[in-house]
């Protein structure tokens, strides 16, 4: 028998729990907005319009995730039989559902209010990339955060809500049928289906400023949304040229005067570098410190005027160190940080090279120090499988070296990241005696932890108290100063160079999409005996760092690098990368150039203290032609399986 048509007015029953929650929905997005807004404080313009267009275009997209995330109660409300959802028994496990949904909404929010106040965003790539590593990050919430407090709280409020709404909730369906209710979820799929094709995360991105852009998206549908984009094919996506021009465009560009090309084939990037005088097979310690901006040491804030003191031991060893003042980071993970010290290659768009398949047998710094008869580490406070950095290093010439290989009883103090960086050190200098003891020169990649969330570390080294962002700065900069002092009594002291800089910096949120500023940061080359006290205000890209050390020790060497030996080029050719997961930025000269998917090259005018932009509406197609090339040959090389390399035998 044919389903009889739905009753007037019985869908509007039996659907009005979905438009309840999309009330709820609303609501709480506003709400969250509104806090992230007021938190964000003098970084968004007092202008009513921008304040009109963040709540405006911010409604469309909290809409617009509401389609998706109503599903479920769609579902339920679709396929529950009337009997089953007039009964007693089942109208209360359908007022459970709901309120596990009320619960989940205000848990994403208090998430998105945590997410914000590490990262000054929006759901991103970062928290697509953390949900994977959940021990780490649900300890690192637990050890940072009052979670149980905050989690009753939620309670609290989902059950005031909850009890709010059982008017709205009451169970009625004066006589609706299977057919109607399935005519209701068909045009629930048309919409779903049509906004899907018709909005994508970028569009709300109109705005000057950034934080008027992050705070108009809906945190769930960012998420979604880097989810999907987590990996960018350059060549669907991005600016292109032809691969021909951008090969001879970027082997122009390589070429420096103590470097050949091997061969002339036009796509073969392998050149041989031919140093003057006799090689120095000195000790390398290589220390990435993590979250080090620029702006923590006085020598660098200086020109800003932040004066905090946090960072005193570095800022002395300043004065007897080289000293390079205009240093920027790839982008901002510590895995970009990694790549660029370990490979000297532009970040590829989506994920680091470090997390992605197909990552072995890289040509990487080690390669160079292996053939060289080093000993060559990575050494890692942590357990090296969080971002694959394990997998990545050993398959790139390293040994991996991580928390593993520290006995217990040596650990003054521990959390979810990783030992106390004095700890870290503790293990570095034990791997230097060794390969000392063998006869063999040392490389070691050391990266810290301490200088991350949840900000713990041994009492009573600093004057300050555990759990600021502030003390761990003063922290790491002690343990450094610490482990200098130890490597003072070595034997090995004086025939090593110590290369100190950072990974990233300690936040990446800015007034623009690319605030140049958080990407600065420091480098200190350290080394009484062989590197002369020095201060060098050139620009410089963290991919220089590798090629720059191999120079200082008047290495010759096959390389197939993209970074510059800064002491080989004539002044106006440096240049720096900085990214985020999706936009690629190229600093030469005064410009920034920035691509980004599916739109036109842009170029403006930054400011490298304030981070702030000026538009520059007239394209210097030299600097675009160089930033396409650079980004557009690493990614073909890298997914293509190029950037593979296999030594010559000996």
């Amino acid at each position: 028998m044919p389903s009889l048509p739905s009753k007037p007015g019985a869908l509007r029953q039996r659907f009005a729990p979905l438009v309840w929650l999309g009330v709820v929905f609303v609501l709480v997005a506003f709400v969250t907005r509104l806090v992230l807004l007021i938190k964000t404080g003098k970084d968004v313009p007092h202008d009513p319009l921008q304040w009109l267009y963040v709540f405006g275009v911010g409604l469309g997209y909290d809409l617009i995730t509401f389609v998706y995330f109503g599903w479920p109660m769609l579902v339920v409300l679709w396929l529950m039989p009337r009997r089953a959802y007039l009964s007693r028994v089942g109208h209360a496990i359908f007022l459970g559902f709901c309120f596990v949904l009320i619960y989940a909404i205000l848990y994403i929010a208090a998430s998105e209010l945590i997410f914000w106040n590490e990262f000054g965003a929006r759901f991103n790539f970062i928290a697509v990339d953390y949900l994977v590593y959940t021990h780490e990050v649900v300890g690192n919430i637990q050890q940072s955060y009052p979670i149980v407090r905050w989690s009753i709280y939620l309670l609290i409020a989902a059950v005031v809500i909850f009890v709010l709404s059982q008017r709205r909730l009451q169970a009625r369906d004066d006589g609706s049928r299977f057919l109607g209710r399935t005519a209701v979820v068909l045009g629930w799929l048309v919409v779903t289906v049509g906004v899907s094709y018709a909005f994508d995360a970028s569009m709300k991105d109109k705005a000057q400023n950034n934080y008027v852009n992050e705070l108009a998206g809906n945190g769930i549908y960012q998420f979604v949304a880097a989810f999907r984009n987590n990996e960018l094919d350059y060549a669907r996506y991005y600016k292109t040229i032809d691969n021909d021009e951008a090969f001879r465009t970027l082997r122009g560009l390589l070429k420096t005067p103590d470097s050949t090309f091997v061969s002339n084939d036009p796509h073969d990037l392998t050149r041989q570098v031919t140093a003057q005088g006799p090689e120095k097979k000195l000790n390398i310690v290589l220390i990435s410190v993590e979250s080090l901006s620029g702006d923590y040491m006085e020598a660098l804030a200086g020109r800003t005027g932040k004066h905090e003191h946090l960072t005193p031991n570095l800022d002395a060893l300043a004065d007897k160190s080289l000293f390079f003042t205009q240093l920027y980071a790839n982008g901002t993970r510590t895995v970009r940080g990694l790549e660029a010290l370990a490979l000297s290659v532009p970040p590829t768009p989506g994920e680091s090279i470090v997390k992605r398949p197909g990552n072995e047998g890289l040509f990487s710094l080690a390669t160079v120090f292996n053939a060289k008869g080093y000993t060559s580490q990575f050494v890692y406070g942590g357990y090296g499988y969080f971002d694959n950095m394990n997998q990545f290093f050993a398959t790139n010439g390293y040994e991996a070296v991580d928390r593993k290989a520290i006995n217990a009883k040596d650990i003054h103090a521990e959390n979810v990241w990783g030992v106390a960086d004095e700890d870290l050190f503790t293990l570095t200098i034990s791997q230097i005696d060794k390969s000392y003891a063998a006869g063999k020169p040392y490389f070691g990649h050391v990266m810290t932890t301490s200088n991350h969330r949840p900000f713990t570390f041994p009492e009573g080294r600093v004057d300050m108290p555990q759990g600021s962002r502030r003390a761990a700065v003063k922290y790491t900069d002690w343990a450094i100063a610490d482990f200098l002092k130890r490597a003072a009594t070595k034997p090995w002291f004086d025939d090593t160079i110590f290369v100190i800089t950072a990974d990233h910096c300690a936040t990446s949120a800015g007034k623009t999409s690319l605030p140049v500023d958080r990407y600065h940061i420091p480098l200190l080359i350290y080394s009484p005996k062989h590197v002369a006290p020095g201060r060098v205000d050139r620009l410089m890209s963290q991919i220089d760092i590798p090629p720059t050390i191999l120079g200082m020790l008047n290495f010759s060497y096959t390389s197939r690098f993209f970074g510059y030996d800064l002491f080989r080029i004539e002044p106006g050719r440096e240049r720096a990368f900085i990214s985020t997961y999706q936009e690629l930025g190229y600093m030469h000269g005064d410009r920034l150039t920035s691509i980004v998917p599916r739109e036109p090259v842009k170029q403006v005018i930054p400011n490298r203290e304030t981070g702030d932009t000026v538009p520059e509406p007239r394209i210097d197609q030299a600097d675009e032609e160089a930033a396409v090339s650079y980004y557009q040959i690493a990614s073909y090389l890298f997914t293509n399986g190029l950037m593979k390399y296999t030594p010559p035998k000996q």
